[in-house]
């Protein structure tokens, strides 16, 4: 070993840096995580009082903490509708965008416009909207549609970056062999997009899980599971609230995931397919 291949102070510097911008950003979630195995006797702060699984259970009695089952369902059909909608409406746009048409930019920034508005006024104008029609507000109408105006720009933005790498010369060799419009959409174009749309999907679904301030005033009487999370904060002192926390995380783990084995798994039938046109 020589003297002269020893490293920078910079770069000692910037790896302290980095270690305390990460436990900064995951030092909180895994406190919260020890903590939610207190025993039944357990506090809100270390040390451990016991280690048992009894603040789990806790979470399906819905005298105790709420109705935190309830508003878990509620979430995930929430944000499984969510998605879909993002993506059925985001791969449209994406394809109709793909051609200049007139005030093409003037639809892009409104499609994009509520990214840059507040979330507690964007849901207070369409629980006001529905109670000026005469129409109930709750969790699959108001808070749906909230929640579209955070997912939607994102999902638009997705399509765009996928489709500006998209190579037409696929689609082109489809209609020169003949494919209808539809044959090509169905059979080239999709399939190509697949990744670009499952990441929407997992966009879609995050951010609708994870959404509170649109769907504070949007939901109606019945709570979304962060609704019901920040419910608790006022009125639970017990590790319930850490139980909350390392349940939803690991679903949005397990979502995340799911997503990147699927478009592993795309990934790989596409170059084992391309292995064997060679």
């Amino acid at each position: 070993m020589h003297g002269d291949d020893t490293r920078p102070w910079t770069f000692y510097a910037f790896a302290a840096f980095f270690t305390l911008f990460v436990l900064f950003l995951y030092g909180p979630m895994i406190v919260i995580y020890i903590l939610s195995f207190q025993g039944p006797n357990g506090g809100m702060t270390f040390p451990l009082n016991g280690v048992s699984l009894h603040w789990f259970s806790a979470l399906v009695s819905q005298t105790r903490v709420g109705d935190i089952a309830g508003s878990f369902v509620r979430s995930i059909g929430l944000a499984a509708i969510v998605a879909v909608i993002t993506v059925v409406l985001s791969v449209l746009a994406g394809l109709a965008f793909r051609r200049r048409f007139r005030g093409s930019a003037f639809a892009f920034y409104l499609a994009i416009a509520s990214l840059i508005m507040p979330g507690l006024f964007v849901g207070l104008g369409i629980a006001l909207t529905f109670r000026l029609l005469g129409l109930p507000t709750e969790w699959f109408t108001t808070g749906l549609g909230a929640q579209l105006t955070w997912t939607l720009p994102f999902g638009l933005l997705i399509m765009f970056a996928v489709l500006g790498r998209f190579n037409r010369s696929y689609e082109e060799a489809a209609t020169d062999l003949g494919a209808t419009n539809w044959q090509k959409v169905r059979e080239v174009t999709l399939p190509i997009l697949l990744p670009g749309i499952i990441g929407v999907a997992l966009f879609g679904f995050t951010l609708s899980y994870d959404e509170i301030a649109r769907t504070a005033l949007a939901a109606g009487a019945r709570n979304t599971l962060p609704l019901e999370i920040w419910a608790m904060t006022t009125n639970v002192t017990s590790p319930t609230l850490y139980a909350v926390g390392a349940v939803t995380t690991i679903v949005s783990f397990i979502v995340i995931i799911v997503a990147l084995g699927s478009i592993a798994i795309v990934q790989r039938r596409r170059a084992a397919a391309g292995m064997r046109t060679e």
